[in-house]
């Protein structure tokens, strides 16, 4: 982790098959042997999540033809780097430092929602640039509390 609190919190891949990818990943690097898949279906998304490192891997699966990443794979003809999650301490300092440099926002295409909004692990927002042809997300993780007053508030 930097001194500054920023980090990277995940990384996205755009993948086919969830499934198919993992085992890839499990047979020919030998991570993701403690990968869970689990199916969003607000968002229509089947996410397989593991651990490499310090930095947790989500291969990305559209469940529905013309869906995020079904979308961004055909856009492109192959799999790939969908986009990093960069973990920052002020999430409304963060978006407004990136706005005063030129950014501009852009909708979160799960919650419909364009800036800072609350997600399941902290409060998130995209940017409509991107690094490389990747996309920009940027995460303030919840502490310990604020993760549970969320909870209790989704009643999870």
């Amino acid at each position: 982790m930097s001194n500054d609190g920023r980090y990277i919190k995940h990384m996205a891949f755009a993948v086919r098959d969830a499934h198919a990818a993992l085992k890839r990943y499990q047979d020919f690097i030998g991570v993701g042997h403690d990968a869970k898949v689990q199916d969003y279906p607000k968002s229509r998304n089947r996410v397989a999540q593991f651990w490499v490192g310090d930095v947790e891997y989500q291969l990305c699966q559209s469940l529905d033809e013309g869906g995020r990443f079904d979308t961004w794979i055909k856009e492109r003809g192959y799999e790939g780097l969908h986009h990093i999650c960069y973990a920052v301490p002020n999430i409304d300092q963060a978006l407004a430092d990136a706005q005063a440099k030129g950014a501009t926002l852009k909708e979160c295409s799960a919650c419909k929602v364009t800036g800072s909004h609350v997600h399941p692990e902290g409060w998130v927002a995209f940017l409509e640039q991107e690094t490389g042809g990747i996309e920009i997300e940027m995460m303030q993780v919840y502490t310990p509390e604020q993760l549970e007053e969320y909870k209790a508030v989704k009643g999870i």
